[in-house]
C-alpha cells in the first residue's frame, strides 16, 4: 500500500539534540556513567522479558483464545484471579510445579470459560521457539548499551519448566545480572526484587533505567527512585531510551533486514546493471537489505561503493489491474523535483523484467526522520504543532503545482476523479474479495449516490500521511514526500481527508496507528477542524460541508487496499511481514467508513428544506441550544470541562464514533475500565450478594468507586440542561450520556461504581433542580461525592401506584414540623446501610385539585418512626445490599424546611425528577441486551447438539438475527428520545419517551429470553448474568411505568397529531 518508514535518521534525532546529553569521562567500578545535562546519571538498563524483550503472554493469549474458540479474556481473568495468591503468581514465584500449575490453572480457566480449556496448549505456545524470540530492535539496543560500557540486566517474572529449568529463552551473555522470580521466590511488583537486582548491579536506584510493559511493575520501580519506561511498543520504548541515554541504539539502516525468501531478487544481475548505470568499477560487495514496512511494492536498500540507493519494484506474480504502477511513481517524482515539492532524487526506471524479474526504479537514499507514530511521542506540544503545520503546508504545495509547466496535465483524466476512484476501488476490492463484508456492500451502493457536485483538479498524492514524509533532523521541515504510487490528477480534498485518518484511529491499531484515544489539544496536534481550516487558509479557499463524504471515501479506499494486501498475503506476494493481519482490519475500516456515510446522510437530511411548516418543530434534527460556561464554581464531576469547540454540534449521533473528542475519550475510558476492572470482578460480587454479608456493601465496589472517580468516570449522568454551569456533573447531553449509559448497562454492578445508579441519580437531579442551598449542602454534596445513598418512597401496597394521584400516605403540618404517616413498599435502596436520605411523597391536602394534593419531603433515615418491615425479592433475587423494602412511616416528624419547593408541588417535582431519569433505564436495557446477545453468540459457537454446532441450527441463527434487529431499532429510538430532550425538553419529547419506555423493556426481555434459551439450564443459574438481566427487564415493564400506561400515552398523542397522509372519512370512489 505504501512505502512506509523507509528512510530513517542517520544522525541523532532532534530529541537527542535538544536533550543535550553528554558522556562523562571515567568509570565507577568499571562502568561508564552517562549523564543528562539536568543532572541525572545512568549506569545500567534493566529489562523485563515478556512484553519488552519478547512478545507478551497477554498478547499471545488473545490470539490463542480466538484460535481455540475460548471466550475472549479467559486467560487474562485467570492470570489476575485471586491476585498474589492465584495460581499464576504462585507459579511465577516457584511455589508450585508445572504440573500443579497446569492442573489448578486449567480448572480455573474452565470455570471462567464454562468449557474445557487446554491450558497445556497455551503454555506450549508461549514457550515455543516460534514465539520465544527476542525483538531485533531490543537485541540491537542492548548491544549498543553494552558497547558504551553500561551494564544490562533482566528482571523478569518467569517460571520453571517441567524439567526444573527456568524459562529464559535469551542469550544470558547479553546481561550482567539476571534476576528471575521463580528462582528468588519473590516477584514484581514486590519492592524486594528490584532492590535485589540493584544490589547485584552495585547501583543506587537513580543510576538505573527500568523497562516494563505492566503499569504496577513500573509504578513499584518508580517508587524506589528508579527511572522507568512503560513499554507499549518496543520501537517507541527504544526511542525513549535513546533520549535518556543520549546516544543512538539503532545502527545501520533502520527498519531493514535480510531479504525475505519470497522477495529475493537476482543480486548478481542487479549489481551488474547498477555498475553500468552508475559508472562504478568498485569490486567491493553490494549490500542488499529489504525494508520491513510498506504493503504494496517491495522496497530495498542498496549500498554499492559510496552510493546509497533505494530500489522499488513491482511484486512478483499476477497482479490486479492498474495496481503497483511504479512507472507513474517515477514519472511524477521526476516532474516534481523542480516544482517546489520535496521528493527524493530519482535516478532510473528499468522496465526490463529480465534484470530482476519485474520492472523497478531507483532513487537516492534520503536520510532524515520519519515519524512512525502520528502522536509524536517524546516531542513537546509546540514541536508537534510545528510538524503538523509543515505537513499541511507541503500538501498545499503539492496541490498548487502548475500542471502545464511540469508536464503533468496529461498525468490523469481531469474531472470526475471521485466517481472514477469509487469505481476503481470497487473493482480492486471485488478482485481481491475473500468473503462478503456487509459494510463494504453498503458503501459500494451508497458512495456513487452521494458524489460531490463540484471538484477542483490538482495533483493528488493519494496516500498522504505523516509517515510518508521525511523531516529535517533539527527543524520542522519536510525533506521528501514518499510513496507516490496512487498519485494522479484529482480532487485535492481527498488528500486532505486521507491525511486525517490518524485522528479517527486508535493508538493500538496495527499498520495505521492513530491517536483517537488521546487528547490532541494536550498533545499540541491540531484537531481535524483546525487542520482543515489551516489548509483552506493556505490555499485561499472556503471550507466544504460534505467532509464526512470524503472521510467515508478515504476509509473505503483503505479497506479495499487492505483487502488486496490480505489477498496477496495468502499467495505469498505481499511485501510486508505483517500483511496477514490486514484481513481482520478490512471489516473494521469498512465499518468506520460506513459511520461517516451515516453522518453525511444525516447532514443532508438536516439541510433539506421543509415543504410546509412542521407540526413538531422540535424534530430530531433541531439545533442545540446555547450553553453557558462555568465561572468560578466547584465541580463535583471529575471530568475536565470541555472547550466550546468540543461541545456537541447538536446532530443526532447514532454511534460512539460521532461523539465529540472529549466525550469519545470518556467512552473509550469507560470501555477500558469495564474490561479491566468490572467484568473480571463480577463473579466475586455475585458471590458476595449470596453470602451472609450480602447486606453490607462490598469493599471491592468501594475500591472501584474511588478508582473510577480518580479516572474521571464519575457523576456522568447529570444533563447539561439541568446543570448548565457544570457545577455538579460532567456536562454531557442526554444523547451523549446515552452512549455511555449503554456501556454501564452491560454489567449489573457498573452504574453504582460510577455513581450513576438509581434511585440516587433521580434524587440528585431533584436536589439540583429544586433543592434549597441548605438542602443541597446537607444531602446533594455527600450524594455527589458517593459518601451516602438514598431512596425514593412513593409506591404503596393498597393502591394502584402507577397513578401517582392514588397515593394515600399523609404529610400533616403540625407546628414547625411535618408529620408523615404511610405504608410504602418496593422502596429500592432503603436496606443499604449507606442510605441516609429518603425522599418521601405523600398528600398534604387531599381536597386540593388532583395534581396539587401531593408534596415531597426530605426525611433523614435516622428519624424515629421509620420501620422497615421486610426485604422484597424480584423473582427470588434480593438485590442486596440496597434491596427493595416494605416500610411503615409512623408519626415521622421532620422540620418544615425539609419540604421541597412547598406544599402541593409533589406531582410537579416527581415529573421533573424523572426528566433524564425517564430513559436511563432504557439506555441500560440496551446494554443488558448487547451483553446477552454477546454471551449467546459465544455460547452457540462453542456447543454442539444433534450432530452439529448450535450456531449452525436455523432456529438459533434466526434468534440471533431477530435480537440484533430488535436492539438496533430500540437503540435508535432511545437516541432520538434523548436528542429531543436535549433540543426541545422533556415535555416536547413526551411521545418518544413513552414509546421507548414501552419498547425497551419488552425488547430486552425477548433478547435475554432468547439467550437463556440458547444457554439451556445454565442460563437460569447464577453463573451468568442472564437470569438477573431477565428479572430486571421484566420488572421494568411496570417499575418504570406499566406498558399499558405508555401505550395509552402514545395512542392519545398519535390521535391528536394530524395524519401525514390525510384520509377522508368516507371511502375513496
Amino acid at each position: 500500500m505504501s512505502v512506509r518508514k523507509l528512510f530513517q535518521l542517520s544522525a541523532l534525532r532532534e530529541t537527542w539534540k535538544t536533550a543535550a546529553m553528554k558522556s562523562t569521562p571515567g568509570r565507577q567500578q568499571g562502568v561508564l556513567r552517562w549523564t543528562h545535562s539536568g543532572g541525572c546519571s545512568y549506569r545500567a538498563v534493566i529489562f523485563d522479558m515478556g512484553g519488552v524483550l519478547m512478545p507478551s503472554p497477554w498478547t499471545v493469549a488473545a490470539e490463542w483464545e480466538a484460535h481455540n474458540r475460548i471466550p475472549s479474556g479467559t486467560i487474562r481473568q485467570a492470570f489476575v484471579r485471586d491476585g498474589n495468591r492465584g495460581p499464576w503468581m504462585r507459579f511465577l514465584r516457584g511455589e508450585i510445579t508445572t504440573e500443579g500449575f497446569l492442573e489448578e490453572f486449567g480448572r480455573l480457566c474452565s470455570e471462567i470459560a464454562k468449557t474445557s480449556v487446554p491450558v497445556n496448549s497455551f503454555l506450549s505456545l508461549i514457550t515455543s521457539e516460534q514465539l520465544a524470540k527476542q525483538f531485533p530492535v531490543m537485541t540491537q539496543a542492548i548491544s549498543q548499551i553494552r558497547a558504551r560500557g553500561l551494564q544490562t540486566a533482566v528482571l523478569t517474572n518467569n517460571f520453571c519448566l517441567s524439567n526444573g529449568e527456568s524459562f529464559l529463552p535469551l542469550d544470558r551473555k547479553q546481561f550482567d545480572v539476571v534476576v528471575e522470580s521463580c528462582l528468588e521466590g519473590i516477584s514484581k511488583p514486590d519492592p524486594r526484587i528490584y532492590q535485589l537486582c540493584l544490589q547485584r548491579l552495585s547501583l543506587q536506584p537513580s543510576e538505573a533505567i527500568f523497562l516494563d510493559d505492566l503499569g504496577p511493575n513500573v509504578k513499584a520501580a518508580a517508587s524506589l527512585g528508579i527511572h522507568t519506561i512503560k513499554v507499549d511498543h518496543p520501537e517507541t520504548a527504544v526511542k525513549e531510551l535513546e533520549a535518556l541515554l543520549g546516544f543512538p541504539l539503532c545502527v545501520g539502516v533502520p527498519n531493514t533486514g535480510p531479504v525475505r525468501k519470497t522477495m529475493e531478487i537476482a543480486e548478481a544481475a542487479l549489481e551488474k546493471y547498477l555498475k553500468g548505470l552508475l559508472g562504478t568499477h568498485d569490486t567491493g560487495p553490494m549490500e542488499l537489505l529489504q525494508f520491513d514496512h510498506g504493503q504494496s511494492n517491495p522496497t530495498y536498500y542498496i549500498r554499492l561503493a559510496d552510493r546509497q540507493l533505494v530500489l522499488r519494484k513491482k511484486p512478483p506474480g499476477t497482479l490486479l489491474p492498474s495496481a503497483h504502477a511504479i512507472e507513474r511513481e517515477f514519472r511524477i517524482m521526476k516532474a516534481l523535483r523542480n516544482a517546489d515539492v520535496p521528493v527524493p532524487t530519482v535516478l532510473d526506471l528499468c522496465e526490463d523484467s529480465s534484470i530482476i524479474g519485474t520492472p523497478f526504479y531507483l532513487m537516492e537514499y534520503c536520510p532524515g526522520i520519519i515519524y512512525k507514530d502520528p502522536s509524536l511521542p517524546g516531542l513537546e506540544p509546540s514541536q508537534r504543532q510545528a510538524i503538523y503545520t509543515a505537513m499541511n503546508q507541503v500538501l498545499c504545495r503539492i496541490h498548487s503545482v502548475d500542471l502545464q509547466a511540469t508536464g503533468l496535465d496529461s498525468f490523469g483524466k481531469q474531472g470526475d476523479y471521485i466517481p472514477r476512484q469509487v469505481q476503481t476501488w470497487t473493482k480492486q476490492y471485488r478482485a481481491a474479495e475473500t468473503s462478503s463484508i456487509p459494510a463494504m456492500e453498503r458503501l459500494i451502493q451508497w458512495l456513487p449516490l452521494h458524489l460531490p457536485r463540484q471538484q477542483r483538479t490538482t495533483v493528488v498524492h493519494g496516500d498522504f500521511r505523516l509517515d510518508n514524509l521525511i523531516f529535517h533532523p533539527e527543524k520542522a521541515e519536510v525533506l521528501a514526500v514518499l510513496d507516490w504510487e496512487l498519485s494522479t490528477l484529482g480532487d485535492p480534498f481527498a488528500d486532505v481527508a486521507y491525511s486525517c485518518l490518524a485522528h479517527y484511529l486508535p493508538s493500538s491499531f496495527p499498520m495505521l496507528r492513530g491517536f483517537r484515544d488521546q487528547d490532541v489539544t494536550q498533545l499540541g496536534i491540531p484537531t481535524v477542524e483546525e487542520y482543515f481550516r489551516m489548509y483552506c487558509l493556505h490555499m485561499g479557499i472556503s471550507p466544504i460541508d460534505n467532509w464526512n463524504f470524503y472521510m467515508a471515501f478515504s476509509f473505503f479506499r483503505v479497506a479495499a487496499i487492505l483487502q488486496g494486501v490480505y489477498r496477496r498475503s495468502l499467495t505469498g506476494q505481499a511485501s510486508s511481514a505483517t500483511a496477514k493481519q490486514s484481513g481482520k482490519l478490512t471489516e473494521f475500516m469498512a465499518e468506520l467508513a460506513w459511520d461517516f456515510a451515516t453522518k453525511e446522510g444525516f447532514r443532508i437530511f438536516k439541510e433539506m428544506p421543509a415543504t410546509k411548516p412542521l407540526v413538531r418543530s422540535y424534530h430530531a434534527w433541531a439545533g442545540s441550544r446555547p450553553q453557558r460556561t462555568p465561572a468560578d464554581v466547584r465541580s463535583y464531576s471529575t471530568v475536565a470541562a470541555a472547550s466550546p469547540s468540543q461541545e456537541t454540534k447538536g446532530g443526532l449521533i447514532i454511534s460512539p464514533e460521532g461523539l465529540s473528542p472529549r466525550v469519545r475519550k470518556l467512552y473509550d475510558q469507560l470501555l477500558q475500565f469495564m474490561e479491566q476492572n468490572v467484568y473480571p470482578l463480577e463473579p466475586e460480587l455475585q458471590r458476595h450478594q449470596a453470602s451472609a454479608d450480602r447486606w453490607s456493601p462490598s469493599p471491592r465496589i468501594e475500591d472501584l468507586k474511588e478508582k473510577a472517580k480518580a479516572e474521571g468516570l464519575w457523576n456522568l449522568f447529570l444533563p447539561l440542561e439541568t446543570d448548565p454551569e457544570k457545577k455538579y456533573g460532567a456536562g454531557l447531553t442526554n444523547m451523549e450520556y446515552a452512549h455511555l449509559c449503554e456501556v454501564m448497562g452491560m454489567s449489573l454492578y457498573a452504574s453504582e461504581i460510577f455513581n450513576c445508579s438509581a434511585p440516587d441519580t433521580g434524587n440528585m437531579e431533584l436536589l439540583v433542580r429544586y433543592g434549597t442551598e441548605e438542602q443541597k449542602a446537607r444531602w446533594l454534596v455527600p450524594l455527589l461525592e458517593g459518601r451516602i445513598r438514598s431512596c425514593f418512597a412513593m409506591t404503596e401496597p393498597q393502591v394502584a401506584s402507577s397513578d401517582a394521584s392514588n397515593i394515600e400516605a399523609s404529610i400533616r403540618e403540625e407546628g414547625g414540623s411535618y408529620v408523615l404517616n404511610g405504608h410504602k413498599w418496593w422502596i429500592s435502596g432503603i436496606l443499604d446501610p449507606r442510605c441516609k436520605l429518603c425522599v418521601f411523597m405523600g398528600k398534604t391536602d387531599p381536597q386540593a385539585p388532583r395534581h396539587k394534593q401531593q408534596s415531597i419531603v426530605l426525611v433523614p433515615m435516622d428519624t424515629p418512626g421509620i420501620n422497615v418491615i421486610r426485604p422484597l425479592s424480584v423473582y427470588g433475587l434480593e438485590d442486596a445490599p440496597g434491596g427493595h423494602g416494605e416500610v411503615r412511616f409512623k408519626d415521622v416528624r421532620v422540620p418544615k424546611e425539609n419540604i421541597v419547593l412547598g406544599p402541593g408541588r409533589g406531582f410537579e417535582i416527581a415529573q421533573g425528577r424523572l426528566g433524564p431519569g425517564r430513559i436511563h433505564h432504557c439506555m441500560r436495557l440496551i446494554g443488558f441486551s448487547e451483553r446477552a446477545l454477546s454471551l449467546m453468540k459465544t455460547r452457540v459457537m462453542s456447543r454442539t447438539a444433534f450432530g452439529k454446532p448450535l450456531v449452525e441450527h436455523g432456529t438459533i441463527l434466526a434468534d440471533i438475527a431477530r435480537s440484533r434487529v430488535d436492539i438496533e431499532q430500540a437503540r435508535l429510538l432511545v437516541l432520538k428520545a434523548a436528542h429531543l430532550m436535549d433540543v426541545a425538553g422533556s415535555k416536547a419529547a413526551a411521545l418518544e419517551i413513552a414509546m421507548i419506555k414501552m419498547v425497551a423493556p419488552s425488547m430486552a426481555y425477548q433478547v435475554i429470553d432468547r439467550a437463556i434459551q440458547a444457554f439451556g439450564a445454565a442460563g437460569l443459574g447464577g453463573d451468568y448474568p442472564l437470569a438477573q438481566f431477565f428479572a430486571w427487564a421484566r420488572a421494568l415493564r411496570f417499575a418504570d411505568g406499566p406498558d399499558e400506561v405508555h401505550r395509552l400515552t402514545v395512542a392519545k398523542m398519535e390521535l391528536k397529531n394530524p395524519s401525514r397522509l390525510p384520509e377522508p372519512a368516507a371511502p375513496r370512489v
